[in-house]
């Protein structure tokens, strides 16, 4: 086995030339990466539309194509979903990413190219192992299995020839056969879609695997290891996995749960290690174990576009290359992508901590959201799940905030709601049971969490004394003109503010 990790990680680091490669040329890969998506893409229903014939430089691009959120290509993706092709990108389309929602919808749909799936997902997959393995040409992470935990896919009702379901489902069904033999769970108990039934068959079969890396998002991560604990009576994991060394996470913040990991997982014997991927893309990876930042990745068929935040909104905003971006500067995230998505405004905020390489910090959404556990829930889904409640229970808000309650070492996450009522529910018991239910209709990726409550218990409703919302903003400031209690925030920040702000006595 120690031969075997040897070549394989000899094997995986022959990519690293080609990532020094964009390092040394930045600016150069990604404008050869903007012609060559535009010419694959100028015989499509959308490239003849917008005269990719004729475009020549970025200008051209930018005076053709406009910019677009999931709202406006959504048409088109129902056609795609329908079994209609070349409209967006000129190979078929058979998987399409699931994701939570807009303003209108419950989920949406992101087409994902068999290109994607190569030159970006898979390739982002390889790097990480790279740059890890570069790091550490110590590692032994090949002399045992990569624990792997996933969603599910079905497939798509309009079309018997396409899929849709998470990402990470997607990419485990289309990975090579011979990754099989280096990952747990089999592929038929990975991509189960009853996550408690899952979560049983999962530690029933890893708990006696030699398990050296993990890779999932944190909150699902730290239910299938407190559940191993139980079942073995193990202090941490390396008692369980004593080849532990690697835990590559991603989708929400680690910050919140990165105690709770060193006990589960303690450092220096396991490395952690952050990306930066979505259904739309791949775009980081953490290529220093001691610092923070994600190096953002050039050549994954992907053109990088960057607006600042203050012109979101405004008549004529600001799209910057990458060679005009400044540090310390919030920017909202626009690609352009080899599965067919132009202009398109990703809705993640990110600020650049250096070029010399481009190295990036994700700072949050272009919305108020909470996504503490990869829920990523929208202010437009909490407006209408609260006035479904109030509905139900003649209740009347008159201010509201809402944001996370983190995982602690024997309770599930929540989402705590501080409300200030006009009028008070008849009864908050109905008020929670119909909050809840109508986040779960209006939201999959939170309905997911709420499966079985293991991610997600029911939320926390508090009923603030009057006046609580104004006297705060007051103490702040921040009354009158354009200033605005925070709904949603994917931090405690406020929350925790305005606990401490209020009487105690009063807060039910």
């Amino acid at each position: 086995m120690p031969i075997i990790n040897s070549v394989i990680s000899w094997l995986i680091k022959k990519r690293l030339h080609q990532i020094q490669l964009f390092l040394k040329y930045p600016h150069e890969v990604q404008d050869e990466w903007l012609r060559k998506l535009v010419y694959d893409a100028k015989d499509t229903e959308w490239g003849r539309k917008h005269d990719y014939q004729s475009i020549k430089n970025y200008s051209d691009y930018t005076a053709r194509v406009p910019i677009q959120g999931y709202e406006d290509i959504k048409p088109t993706i129902e056609r795609l979903m329908k079994g209609e092709q070349n409209l967006l990108w000129p190979t078929d389309i058979r998987w399409f990413a699931k994701s939570s929602g807009t303003t209108s919808e419950k989920s949406k749909f992101i087409p994902v190219s068999e290109e994607a799936l190569l030159e970006c997902h898979f390739k982002g997959g390889k790097d990480m192992l790279s740059i890890y393995t570069n790091n550490r040409p110590d590692n032994l992470l090949f002399t045992g299995k990569c624990l792997v935990l996933g969603g599910s896919h079905q497939a798509n009702p309009f079309s018997g020839e396409s899929w849709y379901g998470d990402l990470s489902a997607i990419l485990m069904q289309n990975l090579p056969l011979w990754i099989e033999y280096m990952r747990t769970p089999e592929l038929s108990i990975a991509l189960m879609d009853n996550w408690e039934e899952k979560l049983n068959k999962l530690v029933e079969i890893t708990k006696n695997e030699n398990v050296t890396n993990i890779s999932g998002v944190p909150t699902w991560t730290l239910l299938l290891a407190k559940r191993i604990l139980e079942e073995t009576g193990k202090k941490h994991l390396l008692e369980v996995w004593p080849n532990l060394e690697l835990f590559i996470h991603g989708a929400v913040s680690f910050t919140p749960y990165r105690e709770q990991f060193e006990k589960l997982m303690p450092p220096p014997r396991v490395n952690f290690l952050e990306t930066y991927n979505a259904s739309e893309g791949f775009f980081g990876i953490q290529d220093s174990l001691n610092s923070d930042g994600l190096l953002l990745m050039l050549d994954y068929g992907i053109f990088y576009e960057f607006m600042p935040v203050d012109d979101i909104g405004t008549d004529s905003p600001r799209t910057l290359r990458l060679h005009e971006i400044e540090t310390g500067v919030n920017y909202s995230l626009i690609i352009s992508t080899n599965a067919g998505l132009w202009r398109y405004i990703l809705g993640d905020t990110i600020t650049f901590i250096s070029k010399d390489p481009y190295r990036i910090s994700i700072t949050g959404r272009t919305k108020h959201f909470i996504n503490a556990f990869g829920e990523e829930l929208i202010i437009d889904n909490a407006e209408k799940a609260l006035k479904e409640a109030c509905s139900n229970t003649s209740a009347v808000i008159r201010e509201f905030t809402a944001g996370p309650v983190f995982f602690s070492e024997k309770e599930s996450g929540a989402h705590e709601w501080l409300i200030e009522f006009e009028t008070e529910p008849h009864d908050m018991e109905t008020f929670i049971y119909t909050l809840d239910r109508s986040l779960q209709s209006l939201n999959s990726d939170y309905e997911a969490k709420r499966q079985g409550g293991l991610a997600l218990r029911l939320p926390i409703v508090r009923s603030m004394p009057d006046s609580t919302f104004y006297d705060w903003m007051k103490s702040k400031q921040k009354l009158g003109g354009q200033h605005k209690v925070p709904r949603l925030s994917n931090d405690r920040r406020y929350l925790d503010e305005i606990l401490a702000f209020a009487d105690p006595v009063q807060v039910s």
